[in-house]
């Protein structure tokens, strides 16, 4: 007989509840990260700007064209030409400037006074050459190449010039030479200030400049050259006959104005970073605005520049330098002055808006409002308390006034208080960037102020966290 199973006392074996914390703290900080950048990515963000008094930095910066009264001088002879002025030399009437050898046997001497060193420079001409080196080293820039090659045509031609004025000086006079019959001398016809190149501009008038003219890269210039073979006729060399010349510009419509209110303005020549005032005049040419700063000083220094880079410097703007980014634009409304008036705790500006009961009778309430700006005739008022189509009663009268004429107010919002206030702001001047704005006024910022940074991440009123 098979033994019975006791079943009366089993009990089935139930597993301890085995809760991980560390998984269940991990989910809830992950929980957490994951709301913290859904909210960041949807909520705006709000970032504040404390305003500081500044200065602008304007670009003022700009290449302009030269007009000189320029006259080409022609050769009355064929044959070699040799210079005897230094470029940029001021001659006068009946003053030798060239020669022209109908034999070549004058290069011929020069050439071979120069192999036996009868031509050496003096010290004198050394020290010329090194101030025409150190002058070109000061004002060359690697955005124009092309001065390297003006400037290397301009150094030779001054050599060979200076070479050729020391050998004329040892051979005394040139009738008791061989060569004296050939030789046929060029003299000044009246006095100026002596280049050896032209380039098309010498009677270009100021109404004749346009935008092409700027363009360097159609600019053609042709250097007359030491020892060449000239026909007559030709062009030999170039004489700048007045002090007075120009600076012509173009300009935007603003600097015009700016120059036409003040013509007088100082002009710093970039290459030597010497400065001197011109007088501007505004030209309005067919395809653009042009500003003609005239001088009457300085013409020898650039007698040989075309293509002439300046800076005008104006008075540096100062206030509250805010970014461009901060300024918003908001309507408000227009009332007239005579009808503000104070509350009753004698602090509150307001008006007295008609409102209507129930049964038709007509009351008077005072609305306190905000004052943004006002002028002699008006306040501007903020809409988001009355609307148009209110009346307001003039203090003291039955005189009405229906709200309904509206303007704009250019300003940013100030968030002292914690909330994004509108305040006005009166821009003197500004830039890509920044703007100087009036420090100070009733309505507006002042130093030390703390303004949204960027205008269209926030409402006015808004609340700033």
């Amino acid at each position: 007989m098979a033994p019975q199973k006791n079943t009366g006392n089993v009990r089935k074996y139930r597993k301890p509840l085995n809760i991980n914390i560390g998984l269940i703290i991990f989910s809830i900080i992950f929980i957490y990260i994951l709301i913290c950048v859904f909210l960041y990515f949807t909520n705006k963000h709000i970032v504040g700007y404390e305003v500081n008094a500044g200065t602008l930095s304007v670009e003022n910066v700009y290449a302009g064209i030269a007009l000189r009264e320029e006259s080409i001088q022609k050769s009355d002879y064929s044959g070699y030409i040799n210079y005897y002025a230094r470029e940029g030399e001021k001659v006068g009437v009946s003053n030798l400037v060239y020669s022209v050898d109908e034999s070549g046997k004058l290069s011929e001497t020069l050439n071979t006074n120069a192999a036996s060193g009868e031509n050496t420079l003096t010290d004198e001409n050394i020290s010329e050459l090194k101030t025409d080196i150190l002058s070109f080293l000061n004002g060359y820039s690697n955005k124009d190449f092309s001065q390297v090659y003006d400037f290397k045509y301009s150094i030779q031609g001054t050599v060979l010039k200076l070479s050729n004025i020391n050998t004329l000086n040892s051979l005394g006079t040139l009738s008791d030479n061989a060569v004296s019959g050939m030789i046929n001398f060029g003299r000044a016809k009246r006095d100026g200030v002596i280049t050896y190149s032209t380039d098309g501009f010498e009677n270009v008038k100021a109404s004749d400049i346009t935008a092409d003219s700027f363009d360097k890269e159609k600019y053609e210039k042709q250097q007359l050259i030491n020892n060449e073979l000239v026909s007559k006729g030709d062009p030999i060399y170039k004489l700048c006959t007045s002090e007075n010349w120009s600076i012509m510009i173009p300009v935007d419509e603003e600097r015009a104005k700016e120059l036409t209110e003040d013509p007088y303005v100082k002009v710093k020549f970039l290459k030597n970073q010497e400065e001197s005032w011109a007088t501007a005049t505004i030209i309005n040419n067919a395809d653009g605005t042009y500003a003609n700063l005239a001088f009457n000083n300085s013409m020898v220094t650039f007698s040989g520049d075309r293509f002439i880079d300046i800076e005008l410097e104006f008075t540096a703007e100062s206030g509250l330098k805010i970014p461009l980014s901060s300024i918003v634009e908001k309507e408000f409304f227009l009332i007239p002055v005579e009808y503000i008036t104070k509350g009753g705790d004698g602090s509150s500006d307001g008006f007295m808006r008609e409102s209507y009961a129930e049964d038709g009778s007509v009351s008077t309430e005072f609305v306190a409002t905000t004052i943004y700006n006002s002028t002699d005739t008006d306040y501007y008022v903020d809409d988001t308390v009355l609307k148009i189509g209110d009346y307001i009663v003039k203090p003291d009268s039955n005189d009405k006034y229906p709200i309904s004429k509206k303007a704009t107010l250019i300003g940013v919002y100030n968030i002292n208080k914690g909330y994004a206030d509108f305040k006005q702001i009166n821009i003197l001047y500004q830039n890509d960037e920044y703007a100087i704005v009036q420090s100070n006024t009733q309505y507006g910022l002042s130093v030390y102020d703390y303004i949204v940074l960027d205008s269209s991440t926030v409402n006015e009123n808004d609340f700033i966290h």
